[in-house]
Parts: C-alpha cells; sequence; structure tokens
C-alpha cells in the first residue's frame, strides 16, 4: 500500500469509531458532522428485509435518529473488523458492531446487545472522509435483565 493508501484507511476507520465514539457520549452534533449534507442514512432492524424500517436524507435529518439513544441509560458501541475498498476520494466498507444499550425502567435494568453490520458509502471532501451513505443493518438482538449489583 501507498503512503496516501494507508493515511486513507486510517481516517476512513477513524471515522467508523468517531461515529461510536460520538453515539455512546450522546453527542449528537459530533457525530451529524460526520457525514455529507446530502447523506443517506437507512435502518434495518430485520437483516432479511429488503425495506429499510427508517431511512433519512440530509444531514439535518439525522437529529432525532441519533437522539433515540437517549431513551438509554447508558451505550457501548465495540467496533470489529471493516473491510474498506477505496478509489480515489470515493470508498466503500462493512463495518461490524457490538452495541449494548442499558435501559432503565423504573427499578428494572436490562442489556439489550445489537449486532451490526454497516453498509457504508465514503466521501473525501477537501481531505477529510465523511459518510455519504450508512445503512445500519441489525443482524441479531439479545435482551436480559441486569443486576442491581
Amino acid at each position: 500500500l501507498s503512503g496516501r493508501q494507508v493515511a486513507d484507511r486510517l481516517a476512513i476507520r477513524e471515522l467508523v469509531d468517531a461515529y461510536a465514539y460520538c453515539a455512546d457520549r450522546r453527542d449528537a452534533g459530533g457525530q451529524m458532522a460526520l457525514f455529507t449534507e446530502d447523506t443517506d442514512f437507512q435502518v434495518y432492524m430485520d437483516a432479511g428485509s429488503p425495506t429499510p424500517t427508517q431511512a433519512s436524507r440530509g444531514r439535518a435529518a439525522l437529529a432525532p435518529v441519533f437522539d433515540e439513544l437517549n431513551v438509554y441509560e447508558a451505550t457501548m458501541h465495540f467496533n470489529g473488523q471493516s473491510t474498506t475498498v477505496i478509489d480515489g476520494d470515493h470508498a466503500a466498507g462493512v463495518a461490524y458492531c457490538l452495541a449494548h444499550h442499558v435501559k432503565a425502567e423504573g427499578s428494572e435494568r436490562s442489556l439489550m446487545v445489537a449486532a451490526i453490520r454497516y453498509l457504508d458509502t465514503y466521501v473525501k471532501d477537501r481531505g477529510v472522509w465523511y459518510f455519504s451513505q450508512r445503512k445500519l443493518v441489525v443482524d441479531w438482538t439479545e435482551t436480559r435483565p441486569l443486576s442491581a449489583e
């Protein structure tokens, strides 16, 4: 790989990680800034369905999507393997994530873990990589009670 290719791969990985970090810190503004103005964001709660459960067009439309995380007491997104194919200032990739969501309802707490695949397209604008499309595909979830300890 050339130095530029290595730098681009690192920048894209940092973009993916910044998305998870901003989600866990509830930094919706920071999260939105990772996307192009005309971005396409789709959520597939059923990985087998060709139709998204939720679709948003444009960076401004992402605010209510990211606001949905506020129903959780805490989240922690663990990014795993990823693949990226770069073609100049455009790229496509798949990133895997285990997203942990802690919910509190009264004195009861639960943990929902979601296995997520992000199907991404990226664009480099003035030397900075952004998401131009992100498809969040939930492959499976598990919910269990959390002890008070």
